[in-house]
């Protein structure tokens, strides 16, 4: 008797939700493609803080859990 341990392929979680992403991106291009504001969020990946200097640089996965927070004004 076998048993498989399966994955959905080409998904990951944001914010709580899963979503479908085609390839391996950067961050940058991960949060313009989905509306963010790329200066205007913090992001975490798989429970570590991500420094915006490094959203250019830092490939996503469909294996990663992003927390992405925008930040708003007002008064």
């Amino acid at each position: 008797m076998s048993f498989f341990i399966t994955r959905k392929e080409n998904y990951m979680l944001i914010n709580g939700e899963e979503k479908t992403l085609a390839a391996p991106t950067t961050l940058s291009e991960l949060l313009t493609q989905l509306g963010y504001r790329v200066a205007l969020v913090a992001v975490e990946r798989n429970g570590t803080i991500i420094k915006q200097a490094d959203f250019g640089t830092t490939t996503i996965t469909d294996a990663d859990k992003l927390e992405i927070v925008s930040f708003v004004g007002g008064g």
